[in-house]
């Protein structure tokens, strides 16, 4: 699929779609507490995403089973929501959501402290937060994309952090994964040059420990390869002629 420049009317309707899920990620994270089951989670975000109109992204895309990928301490995405995994105080939590409004996506990830967590695990999440905005700063029309994996990389090792190289952020539009896809991490080559509107989903994944990673027996569920804690930021973000403009924070 050729990268695509969104037209004014489609960069609306994922400004909205943008804005409901952004939404979402702030009543999932006021509603998380110690004691709730990851499927709790699940289908509070089912619920908020279906009472605006829209349609859970992620429900059924390949199979994946829920609405919400909720994944724990070392798992780092994909984690598959269910009643027995009961949150702790202390854990941090990866949300990663999408929504469909009117045939557009947007796609936005937090992970969350739950209570009183370990000062390195918080430094983890601020960390990971932050390479996001460290990646962003590159994203205007004219750059190219590696610019923003490279920010995003330079800015994570300097805290001796390991950057997940086998998931990448993607382009976004109509489809849920576009072209190009969006590395944490530089390559040799500079990849495409970025232009006025264009729409990516930009997700820093960031471990404590190595970057390698182990698939669970699910099929899903992305675990870190030394069992270090992990965390997770994600936004969709518009290409400008200027500064790039969030469209789901």
């Amino acid at each position: 699929m050729p990268v695509t420049i969104k037209s004014a009317r489609e960069i609306e309707r994922m400004r909205v779609a943008g804005k409901i899920l952004a939404s979402v990620h702030e009543e999932l994270g006021k509603a998380l507490k110690p004691g709730m089951s990851t499927l709790d989670i699940d289908r509070l975000g089912e619920e908020l995403i279906r009472s605006h109109g829209c349609v859970p992204s992620f429900k059924n895309y390949n199979g994946y089973p829920a609405s919400i990928c909720v994944s724990v301490n070392d798992e780092i995405v994909h984690g598959i929501p269910n009643s027995h995994r009961i949150i702790h105080e202390g854990d941090i939590v990866s949300l990663d959501a999408g929504v469909i409004y009117e045939g557009y996506h947007s796609d936005a990830a937090r992970t969350h402290a739950v209570g009183v967590v370990d000062p390195k695990a918080q430094k983890l999440i601020d960390v990971t937060r932050e390479s996001f905005f460290e990646g962003i700063r590159q994203a205007k029309a004219g750059n190219y994309l590696n610019d923003i994996s490279s920010a995003i990389q330079a800015y994570a090792e300097s805290f001796g952090y390991g950057v997940v190289r086998d998931l990448v952020g993607h382009g976004i539009g109509s489809h849920l994964h576009e072209d190009p896809e969006v590395p944490n991490f530089a390559r040799k080559k500079k990849g495409i040059r970025l232009q006025a509107g264009m729409t990516l989903a930009v997700e820093p994944m960031i471990n404590a420990g190595t970057w390698q990673v182990s698939w669970m027996s699910d099929g899903w569920t992305v675990v870190t390869k030394d069992h270090s804690l992990s965390a997770h930021y994600e936004n969709t973000i518009l290409i400008t002629d200027g500064e790039p403009e969030i469209l789901s924070l």
